[in-house]
């Protein structure tokens, strides 16, 4: 089963084409990797796919939903590259906040504050005022306010850039965690090493999809004995 059905997506920014004639499948239960430098598309697309921006031309189905109606969005939970979380107010305050937002009632607060706390092990800071926790812990309040709502889909934009090594195994811990779960998770990265974790991965570049597959095939593809080198030498080919 297929949780987002791209076709033909493209959406333009002035003369500049973020996402160029895109198609794109993934499957339930898998963590699947948008891979590519900054400016290939990558967050332009998790916004279409969030319902965030429109898309200038083609189709694109989220759960079995059309991106247009929006009404897949209590079921999906999204992680912005920026915090965007409210400085002044306590981890709980703002575990609480998002859950109103998404309709979780209030005798299941507590649980599931507890549940996704403990997962991103923060739990003993949940009366902290989110100003004054580190960086890090704000990358992990912002995971965990993104999934505090059970979500079927999880979109992560750059969940990791600026985030030390042993929080960045942390946060894949997690996520192996959702897929045993029978969760899906799409996220960006332009790290290629971490995206060695991902079941499959969607190379990125001028908005175009350029290779698809699981990091070992598209090595195996290419020749290549790093997802860095594939990378590469699927670009030489683009450009050729």
């Amino acid at each position: 089963m297929n949780v987002v059905e791209v076709r033909g997506l493209r959406r333009s920014f002035g003369k500049v084409r973020a996402v160029d004639g895109l198609d794109l499948e993934v499957r339930k239960g898998e963590v699947f990797g948008l891979l590519g430098p900054n400016g290939s598309g990558k967050t332009t697309l998790i916004r279409i796919l969030c319902g965030l921006l429109k898309a200038d031309r083609g189709e694109a189905t989220v759960l079995g939903e059309s991106v247009g109606s929006r009404s897949y969005l209590m079921r999906t939970g999204y992680m912005p590259q920026e915090i965007a979380l409210y400085e002044d107010l306590t981890v709980h305050e703002n575990l609480k906040l998002f859950c109103g937002i998404y309709r979780v009632g209030k005798d299941e607060l507590m649980e599931r504050e507890r549940e996704v706390l403990t997962m991103v092990d923060l739990y003993d800071r949940r009366g902290f005022v989110l100003s004054t926790l580190s960086g890090g812990q704000k990358h992990r309040i912002s995971l965990a306010v993104a999934m505090v709502h059970s979500p079927e889909l999880l979109f992560l934009d750059e969940p990791t850039v600026g985030v030390d090594p042993p929080l960045r195994a942390h946060f894949w811990d997690t996520f192996r965690k959702l897929k045993e779960e029978g969760r899906t998770v799409i996220m960006s990265t332009h790290y290629m090493d971490e995206a060695m974790n991902c079941d499959r991965i969607g190379m990125m570049r001028n908005g175009k999809l350029i290779a698809l597959g699981t990091p070992v095939d598209i090595m195996r593809r290419t020749g290549s004995d790093s997802l860095e080198d594939a990378f590469l030498k699927m670009c030489g080919e683009v450009d050729g």
